[in-house]
């Protein structure tokens, strides 16, 4: 009894030095992203120049514009692609975001301090250029987005859940919060332990005392032991033991855990694929919309891969022959061997084969998507899910595609019913059921033909 609260005397300090720099460690990884967004906001909240007066424009006109050409990239009160663009009119003044909006790349071009600034903050990232926008276009967005930043923030158990809930879905938080709790385990463990090591340690020496027998002193041990007969001895002491082998558990099976967790999660997933399609150069230099060749998002659950006949209505004349001496690229080259194109006559021979693509976003087969859901009645960009496409030189998958990441998505976007036939029926039952009215399957539209042969 006595040699057990000598032994643990020499193992238990280690061990509770251990689990404590382990919390702190954790401790810090997670402070280390809250203190760098707030030093990142703090920067951006510091205006370069004067604060520019309150827009004139018109919020509503600017609302139809942001929608159509900056929702792809741009929200207000978060980042997406670009920054976030609530309190943008404090930083800049009207002039300077006129001319960033039209032609970004002009303005770094020139050399002013602030443009160039931005742009090498965000991966320099080339901004789309909006020549067709007359100024008053601009102020009417810039008015928008000043009207948009200005909204109180939404109650808690709304709108900020969903943005909390999103935060630690990019984090890992559950993971970290299962780990943390498995080490406060141990450290109460270990505390009690010590504890009862105390008492035990005690007691020993009161009944050693009333027995007239002589009390041996702490850490008397002999300096002969060689390392063999150390770990000998504690191999014998079943607590230690006992300990050791649950602690080795609980690493395993945080570890496992963490493992498991992240099963059938392929978030940065890039294959090598037969072509080397570059959609930099295709979707962000050319600025092809991304459904000439995914026909099928707006109308089908399937965004499809394009055949290679679209890609022959450019490659047919386009041959980028003046970055090869000459010949015809040998990606190209690829396209007119699948289909046993002759580019000297122009003529298709009868050995057609289609190109074997990697796919790359692969929902499991439990999980339903449908995209002209998401593209044409929600009007949700491909970027919001495939993240800044356009400067992709080979795809990968950005996004997670878990079902937390899909959840906290849906409590975070707001459903737009104003001019969308989708809703229609849906808003007038609800205005028919707050009037108290009947609502039958036939108002629910139950008297359509597809409802039944389809």
């Amino acid at each position: 009894m006595r040699s057990i609260s000598l032994i643990f005397r020499s193992v238990v300090k280690p061990f509770i030095f251990i689990s404590a720099l382990s919390l702190g460690v954790q401790g810090f990884a997670q402070e280390v992203p809250a203190l760098q967004a707030e030093e990142s906001a703090t920067a951006d909240a510091a205006p370069a120049e004067a604060a520019a007066a309150p827009s004139k424009g018109d919020p509503s006109a600017g609302a139809a514009i942001f929608k159509q050409k900056c929702t792809s990239c741009h929200a207000i009160g978060r980042a997406v692609v670009g920054p976030a663009l609530k309190g943008m009119s404090e930083r800049h003044d009207e002039a300077w975001l006129i001319k960033w909006i039209r032609n970004s790349q002009a303005l770094v071009a020139s050399g002013d301090p602030m443009a160039v600034k931005v742009f090498e903050e965000y991966n320099k990232v080339v901004m789309t250029p909006f020549p067709e926008l007359t100024d008053d276009d601009i102020i009417n967005v810039i008015a928008y987005v000043q009207a948009e930043g200005d909204k109180p923030a939404a109650p808690a158990g709304g709108a900020a859940t969903g943005a909390e809930g999103a935060a630690g879905g990019d984090s890992g938080e559950v993971s970290n919060f299962m780990l943390g709790g498995l080490i406060l385990v141990v450290l109460i463990t270990l505390l009690v332990i010590l504890v009862l090591n105390r008492v035990i340690k005690t007691l020993d020496r009161v009944i050693l005392q009333k027995k007239g027998l002589a009390v041996e002193e702490d850490g008397v041990v002999s300096d002969r032991e060689t390392a063999y007969e150390k770990i000998r001895r504690l191999s014998k002491n079943k607590k230690l033991v006992f300990f050791t082998i649950l602690l080795v558990m609980i690493l395993l099976g945080s570890w496992g855990w963490k493992a498991m967790w992240n099963t059938g999660v392929h978030q940065g997933y890039q294959p090598e694929q037969p072509i080397k399609y570059s959609h930099q150069l295709h979707a962000g230099t050319l600025k092809i919309d991304c459904q000439y060749c995914h026909t099928g998002a707006y109308k089908s659950k399937n965004a499809t891969i394009p055949s290679l006949n679209v890609c022959m209505n450019c490659h047919n004349y386009v041959q980028a022959t003046d970055k090869y001496n000459g010949e015809i690229s040998p990606e190209i080259m690829k396209i007119y061997k699948a289909l046993d194109y002759n580019p000297d006559t122009k003529e298709y021979g009868p050995n057609q084969k289609p190109i074997q693509w990697v796919r790359i976003h692969n929902l499991p087969d439990f999980a339903y998507f449908n995209h002209s859901q998401h593209v044409s009645v929600a009007g949700i960009e491909c970027q919001q899910c495939h993240g800044p496409i356009q400067t992709m030189e080979e795809v990968y998958q950005y996004s997670p595609l878990t079902m937390k990441w899909c959840i906290n998505c849906h409590r975070e976007h707001d459903v737009n019913t104003e001019g969308n036939g989708y809703y229609d029926k849906v808003v007038e039952v609800h205005d028919l059921l707050k009037q108290g009215k009947k609502v039958t399957p036939a108002v629910l539209g139950g008297l359509e033909c597809g409802k039944c042969h389809y």
